[in-house]
């Protein structure tokens, strides 16, 4: 029987194995892309996992992400709603283990003229890429001050630094997501706890078909593979940095080339990319 998407579910793969020496990891959006990646990243490191998706491929997910030695639980929660992060959040403490890494990857898009996109996607990408990750970190984020250690990583991306036409709220999330990335690790500078935002350009995930958006400029560009991407924000995140453009030379390219440009051209840049091809 499937799940309704607005019902949480958990299964736990190889859980009773030794506690790893990278202690517990949590990555939303596990499911494949970037977030896979990620946890794939910190199995790597020696992590366990508490992974979620609101799609049954996070189960396949954990399966082959325990083929690592890693003790896995997979949560299918729709993180869009309230119920979703609570029963994420019930799941990371059920676990009694301390959380040293805390992934906030989980995000969607919307493309299209604002104007003409269904109200209740919009609504739904602002609850996905914004809402849920504050929920989140309000809810997890307290123990870890209050043990004096731990690591955030927030996935923004380098939409996140000039507006997006035709895709304006997606893009406008990724950069509330940055300032909010900033602004909690300048106040939590010294807890312990570090906050490092994950800024990833066009990479090689299902993103651009989910999104609406094949056939746009920047679907046609050549993409970072999602493990390169996924490299780099864990270097990051373990070394302190408060932000990651990845990974190739392109993104940090255009991310230094946009700081001094003035925000019209930048969302005149931006929907070159952005828009169909003719």
């Amino acid at each position: 029987m499937s799940i309704p998407s607005n019902t949480p579910s958990s299964m736990t793969t190889n859980s009773t194995s030794t506690p790893r020496e990278g202690g517990l990891a949590v990555v939303t959006g596990a499911s494949s892309g970037i977030g896979l990646a990620l946890a794939r990243e910190l199995a790597g490191r020696g992590h366990d996992l508490v992974v979620c998706a609101e799609d049954a491929a996070i189960d396949e997910a954990a399966a082959d992400l325990s083929q690592s030695g890693a003790a896995v639980v997979a949560v299918r929660a729709d993180l869009s709603t309230v119920e979703g992060v609570e029963a994420l959040v019930t799941q990371v403490r059920a676990t009694d283990r301390p959380l040293e890494v805390l992934a906030l990857n989980a995000g969607i898009a919307v493309a299209g003229p604002f104007v003409e996109t269904p109200l209740e996607d919009d609504l739904r990408l602002i609850a996905l890429n914004v809402t849920s990750a504050v929920h989140a970190a309000k809810r997890l984020l307290p123990d870890m001050v209050a043990r004096g250690q731990g690591r955030l990583l927030v996935t923004s991306s380098i939409a996140g630094v000039m507006p997006g036409p035709w895709y304006a709220t997606y893009a406008a999330s990724k950069a509330f997501l940055l300032s909010f990335a900033e602004a909690v690790r300048y106040e939590l500078r010294d807890t312990g706890v570090t906050v490092t935002a994950l800024m990833p350009g066009p990479t090689d995930t299902d993103f651009f078909d989910r999104a609406g958006l094949d056939g746009a400029v920047v679907d046609s560009m050549s993409k970072d593979d999602p493990a390169d991407v996924a490299r780099d924000g864990i270097d990051a995140l373990m070394d302190g940095e408060d932000h990651i453009v990845a990974h190739s030379w392109r993104n940090k390219a255009q991310a230094a080339l946009l700081k001094g440009m003035p925000e019209p051209a930048k969302a005149a840049t931006h929907a070159q990319l952005s828009k169909r091809k003719d």
